[in-house]
């Protein structure tokens, strides 16, 4: 799906209040879209209630600029996850990619212009699972495996402004706190069981209603799992979710590349080790930088890099410009650029798998 080069201009106020300014941050109270026309017609003066700010999201959703309605999740917290390359000869590629897409654990897998050509992501429900895996896909394709957790998250979000003309992504936003976050491997273990079947109940989005969480809460209730959650209860461990990081966001997921953001390169640096923090939290503070971790060097396979930074932007140029900028101002040291060509495949982590096997 695309938009029109000009879809911006049929976007009044609300819609761009609502657009830009609720991609997080969405209550977690009974009725929400209440609460965001309250704090939306302050904004801008418009006079909306809840049921208009629901119906615009219902279409914005169906316009495309909106994915879907409700909680950003973050498997590396709930399961144990990794990003892992291999060198596919280029007789072999869709081979390979079809035996490494077969494996339901592998959610996202990207071609990108390197010797390392086929990038994906592994999440499973358990550090063991995820090797096993891994192994497999070893064995499957006769391609070594480059496995590189991340170990260190200094910023990483792509949530960002999109109802203007700016270049790249975030452009026209201030810069934000970045601060170094050990990951581990090992999966969570210690979901109440209401926790994970609220993961699972929502890891496709929030019911489009006037009351999402008491819908969840009844959703849980007629599962066969016999949890018995009320709607506080659903809201309460929401909560407790978001602060301890299972779930990152709250809001209305814009779709980035429908809305103009085409052009991403993933860089990575060779960054002196005992500088690391320095380096990544303040490449992360950058307005324009969108993911910045650490993941292991992996010398054994040739690679020397230790830092990996995203930029998302309108034009392959403006993604070019501000690497430039990276490496001369803030990043001196050796960098390669991997731009993503292709999107082999690109789909949710499960999290009933991710739960049934920890």
């Amino acid at each position: 799906m695309t938009l029109d080069a000009d879809w911006r201009a049929d976007l009044d106020a609300v819609d761009a209040a609502l657009i830009d300014g609720y991609q997080s941050g969405f209550p977690v109270v009974d009725r929400p879209f209440e609460t965001v026309a309250d704090a939306i017609a302050a904004e801008t003066g418009h006079d909306v209630d809840g049921n208009e700010i629901l119906e615009r999201v219902r279409d914005l959703r169906e316009a495309g600029v909106f994915r879907r309605f409700g909680a950003v999740l973050n498997p590396p917290v709930i399961g144990s996850s990794t990003l892992a390359a291999v060198q596919a000869p280029a007789d072999r590629f869709e081979e390979i990619a079809e035996t490494v897409n077969g494996h339901r654990q592998v959610n996202h897998n990207y071609r990108r212009d390197h010797e390392w050509n086929m990038w994906f992501v592994v999440t499973a429900g358990s550090r063991t699972r995820r090797d096993d895996i891994l192994s497999a896909i070893e064995s499957e394709t006769g391609c070594s495996v480059l496995t590189l957790p991340m170990l260190t998250d200094y910023y990483i979000d792509l949530e960002f402004p999109v109802v203007n003309g700016d270049r790249f992504a975030r452009e026209s936003v201030a810069g934000e706190d970045a601060s170094a976050t050990r990951i581990s491997e090992d999966a969570r273990g210690d979901l109440s069981p209401l926790e994970a079947d609220l993961l699972v109940a929502i890891q496709d989005g929030f019911p489009l209603s006037a009351t999402p969480y008491r819908d969840v809460a009844a959703d849980i209730n007629s599962s066969s799992t016999g949890i018995d959650a009320s709607s506080a209860a659903v809201r309460a461990a929401i909560r407790r979710l978001l602060a301890d990081g299972c779930i990152k966001r709250i809001g209305c997921v814009v779709n980035h590349v429908v809305t103009g953001f085409r052009n991403n390169c993933m860089v990575v640096w060779d960054v002196p080790d005992a500088d690391l923090d320095e380096y990544g939290e303040r490449v992360g503070s950058l307005p324009y930088v969108t993911l910045c971790y650490h993941r292991p060097r992996r010398p054994e396979q040739d690679w020397p890099y230790n830092l990996f930074t995203m930029i998302h932007g309108r034009e392959a140029e403006a993604v070019d410009a501000k690497i430039d900028e990276l490496a001369a101002d803030y990043l001196p040291v050796p960098h390669e650029r991997l731009y993503s060509t292709e999107t082999l495949k690109q789909t949710g982590a499960r999290y009933e798998e991710l739960l049934s096997e920890a």
